[in-house]
């Protein structure tokens, strides 16, 4: 079974990097580009979508507000990635939002940004990976009919890509990525030509519909109400732009200025696909709703299809080539989507490790240089969640850009505080004027950003927010519960002075079940520690076996007594634990070595073969003071065999002698 693990191991994820070659995976810009801001490129094939969705609420005279806000919207992302630009300036370690806050706010709000992104982290593997779902759907009806299947497959696989280590990740997501940005901007050239230029009549297959709205009378409060939640599902677009500042570490140097530019390219095409979208679907008359029944004059088995499909459908027409091309790079960029996450989520998660927030393991790289554990975690948070929604993206999106927009308003405050206080000692003139401009853009970012997070507050949390929201506070308690816990385990080490003094004596015991080379080998060790006390004890479980092992013991030349414990009620644990407090009780200043002769095995049915017992009393044993244990391995021959095909660790599990 080891080998067959090392064997799947090695080809899924390769030959292990030394850890002196973990600069050659870092990123030049144009590999920087989509590995990380593949998130936010995304967006652009779900985000207008979500604005029709809620729009159709009150009818199609409300479509006529989808530009409008689709200007709000990319108003906001242009802002939001002018800040970040002089965050990663700032702080290019790595940590983010969360190292901004927490240096300039405090410890509570830097776990109160993380706590928010590694939910965002794990809301943007779903929504994405479910949203690329519905667009091959669009193309292909089986997965439409099975989107859970294909979003759980989808993350295995990225999973698998991402623990092979990030260079290789991001040569794999390059070429998908940049010929998505190919695609859209040439459907989008070609479609707006079409329509403002030539002047082709060009519609949608739904451009003939009427919508049957929910309620077509929305007045005063209730109409902005909907105007609001239309836009602050659009602002989905604005995921995946705090991604960079937490992987500047990831980046070739100069790492912060080749973020920074990154970012501005992030910022350009995304606000560019986004209004492009708006605008052209506006034009051919795109109608889109919750249910494909309120669409009046739709056949009876009609198929919605995604809006970028729609989009696609009718631009190019009978070129059906051009329709499958957008399709398939849609939804390639949509799963590559999530490898923002998986780029975010471990790198955050070894930050918040390194700080003791969370379990030290998540701090420590893999065999490819990946933090392997973040990426195994964040798979499987994510599968739960689309599993649990049944990768809709309507469901998820509505917990989605809470945590991303809590993170957004509290870096922004931070780097107003950063800014005020540099400027509170500095006095080159150049530098000062700098600095008020980056703090001027922070506080723009603030405004703004603040402004968004109360909208999506007050617009989605009964319809979904509140779900991320306590999430976001359950993760808040355990990582404050596992700082303390750390801390509690430093002050009880600290506690204790070492006062040089050894113990009066020591008592040595060997468990014996048979008299044969395991035993033997273990009783030399313990003789060859010279302990005051040795001696050998075995458990009564079986009459007939005790009596045969003490009349061959006693026929040997073994000098070393053996003791039989009586055991009424056929245990092994027990009994032994019994005698070892016994001893204990006796002399409490006498330390007990218990020796517990061992098999080392090679093959996984060898495994089976061997019962738990001493395992168990191993177990037990190690909880009592003063009580040492040791074990003495005895290698069979399979474990000499499997050792010389290569394992890399001990094959197989260890099996006791004693439970023979």
């Amino acid at each position: 079974m080891s080998k067959l693990t090392t064997a799947t191991k090695r080809l899924l994820l390769g030959r292990p990097f030394r850890s002196d070659t973990l600069g050659h995976t870092l990123l030049p810009k144009r590999i920087a580009l989509p590995v990380f801001a593949s998130d936010a490129l995304s967006s652009v094939a779900y985000a207008p979508e979500e604005i029709f969705l809620v729009l159709s609420t009150a009818g199609l005279s409300a479509y006529v507000y989808a530009p409008w806000i689709g200007v709000a919207v990319a108003l906001v992302m242009t802002v939001v990635v002018a800040s970040y630009r002089q965050n990663v300036r700032a702080y290019p370690s790595g940590g983010g939002d969360y190292e901004v806050a927490t240096t300039n706010l405090g410890p509570t709000a830097g776990l109160v940004v993380g706590s928010a992104l590694l939910v965002d982290y794990v809301l943007t593997v779903a929504v994405s990976i479910s949203s690329a779902a519905s667009n091959i759907g669009s193309a292909i009806p089986f997965v439409s009919t099975h989107k859970v299947l294909f979003a759980v497959a989808a993350i295995a696989i990225l999973t698998a890509v991402n623990l092979r280590g990030i260079r290789e990740s991001g040569t794999a997501f390059a070429i998908p990525t940049y010929a998505f940005m190919i695609g859209m901007y040439g459907m989008l050239a070609w479609g707006l030509v079409r329509a403002f230029v030539l002047g082709d009549d060009i519609h949608a297959e739904s451009a003939g519909f009427e919508l049957r709205a929910e309620d077509d009378h929305l007045l005063g409060i209730a109409f902005i109400f909907l105007i609001a939640r239309a836009f602050s599902s659009g602002c989905a677009a604005l995921t995946g732009v705090e991604a960079i500042s937490n992987g500047v570490p990831a980046f070739r140097k100069p790492k912060s200025r080749n973020a920074a530019t990154t970012l501005l390219l992030l910022g350009v095409i995304a606000v560019s696909l986004f209004m492009g979208i708006l605008v052209l679907a506006e034009r051919i008359g795109i109608v889109y709703a919750h249910d494909p029944s309120n669409l009046i004059g739709a056949p009876a088995d009609y198929e919605q299809k995604t809006l970028i499909a729609q989009l696609a459908h009718a631009v190019f027409g009978s070129f059906t080539a051009g329709f499958y091309f957008i399709t398939v790079v849609t939804a390639l960029i949509l799963v590559l989507a999530a490898n923002t996450a998986f780029n975010g989520f471990p790198v955050l998660g070894s930050v918040l490790a390194q700080d003791r927030f969370l379990p030290r393991q998540l701090h420590t790289r893999g065999d490819r240089l990946a933090f392997s554990n973040g990426i195994l975690f964040l798979a499987g948070a994510a599968i739960a969640f689309v599993v649990l929604f049944g990768a809709e993206v309507t469901k998820l999106i509505q917990l989605y850009i809470v945590g991303v927009f809590v993170s957004f308003v509290l870096s922004q405050t931070g780097m107003l505080r950063h800014w005020t206080r540099l400027l509170a000692t500095e006095t080159d003139p150049e530098l000062r004027r700098h600095m008020r401009r980056s703090r001027v853009i922070n506080a723009i970012g603030l405004v703004m950003t603040a402004t968004v997070l109360v909208i999506v507050l007050i617009t989605k949390f009964f319809a979904g927010a509140w779900i991320a929201i306590v999430t976001m506070a359950a993760l808040y308690f355990v990582m404050r519960s596992i700082r303390r816990h750390y801390e509690s385990v430093d002050r009880e080490l600290g506690e204790y002075e070492w006062d040089g003094s050894l113990p009066s004596r020591t008592h040595s015991i060997v468990l014996v079940s048979k008299l044969h080379m395991p035993t033997l080998r273990a009783l030399a060790y313990a003789r060859a520690t010279r302990p005051d006390t040795l001696e050998a004890i075995t458990v009564n479980v079986d009459e007939a076996d005790t009596r045969a092992l003490v009349r061959e013991w006693e026929r040997s030349d073994v000098a070393v007594p053996l003791k039989v414990i009586e055991s009424p009620y056929r245990e092994v644990t027990k009994p032994v634990l019994d005698y070892v407090k016994r001893i204990r009780k006796d002399s409490p200043r006498e330390v007990v070595t218990v020796f517990i002769p061992e098999y080392v095995v090679g093959h996984w049915w060898e495994q089976v073969l061997h019962n738990q017992s001493a395992l168990r009393l191993k177990g037990r044993l190690l909880f009592e003071p003063g009580v040492m244990v040791t074990s003495v391995p005895w290698q069979l021959m399979s474990s000499e065999r499997a050792k010389q095909v290569g394992y890399e660790s001990a094959p197989g599990a260890i099996r006791r002698g004693y439970d023979q």
